[in-house]
């Protein structure tokens, strides 16, 4: 009995979360507008904004030869989906203190096509094939 109890909860659970299905070459349209502060691929470099390869994974403020706030730098933050969807829709929520001058993107499945974009390049811009 409690184990049908339980089931039937983790499916009502599951039919009432959006679906967030990840469409890459979506994500790439979008990443357009985060193209003026920030690079990914091969040939990446710091600008305004840190590079972004292999930003999932890795520990918020750490991006090598680039200048954080210490907001970020101290933001106890390790990149995985979750925490970028969060930041990703309002950053200055997330991250009191941030650099980042972006009003947000707050459409969910806007995010998780962005986010399918980027999980394809690893540390060094390699793109997943």
């Amino acid at each position: 009995m409690k184990f049908a109890v339980l089931a039937g909860a983790a499916l009502l659970a599951a039919a009432t979360q959006p679906a967030r299905a990840q469409d890459a070459a979506a994500g790439e349209k979008i990443y357009a507008q985060c193209r003026v502060c920030h690079q990914v691929g091969e040939t990446a470099k710091n600008l305004v904004g840190p590079a972004l390869n292999g930003v999932i994974g890795q520990k918020a403020g750490t991006r090598e030869g680039y200048s954080y706030s210490e907001a970020m730098k101290n933001s106890g933050l390790t990149w995985n989906e979750s925490t970028f969807a969060e930041y990703i829709q309002n950053p200055r929520a997330k991250v009191p203190g941030t650099k980042m001058i972006y009003a947000g993107l707050k459409d969910e499945k806007r995010v998780a096509d962005l986010l399918a974009y980027l999980k394809q390049f690893d540390a060094a811009g390699k793109k997943a094939e």
